[in-house]
């Protein structure tokens, strides 16, 4: 009687750990920001996350950092991946940006933001007069 139960026990410890392992997502975020930079950076702005299990999320995003950069846009076009999602909780954080930014009227925004497992990029076009790099910090919150 023993055997048969510690089996039964052991078979469905095996199973239990693979059914609550998730598969890892990558998830979409739109998102617009607004700004200013004169070697110190700050932009602030929101967005929405969307993956494909369904899952979505309000965000909002900011951003402080500094390097050799000038100028004031914004991104009102802004698109983002963010890899390695298992659950939606997995979104919110913060973590070391690095990025650059271009633009006379119109400007676009370029970030990288290596998280880990989690690696989020951006890309976005908007309008402004700006130009330069930056590196800082970049954290994505609840409203």
């Amino acid at each position: 009687m023993k055997k048969p139960i510690l089996g039964l026990l052991a078979s469905s410890l095996f199973l239990m750990s693979f059914s609550f392992t998730a598969e890892a997502e990558e998830c979409d975020l739109k998102y617009t920001m607004k700004g200013w930079s004169a070697f110190y950076k700050t932009y602030k702005g929101s967005g929405v996350v969307t993956c494909p299990s369904g899952k979505s999320a309000n965000v909002n995003l900011s951003l402080k950092g500094g390097g050799l950069t000038f100028g004031a846009s914004e991104i009102t076009n802004g698109k983002g991946k963010i890899r390695g999602v298992q659950s939606i909780g997995d979104i919110y954080g913060g973590a070391f940006a690095l990025g650059g930014h271009a633009g006379f009227t119109k400007s676009v925004e370029g970030r990288w933001i290596p998280r880990g497992s989690r690696t989020v990029t951006l890309t976005g076009k908007g309008k402004g007069y700006d130009i330069g790099w930056s590196m800082g910090g970049f954290r994505i919150s609840k409203p």
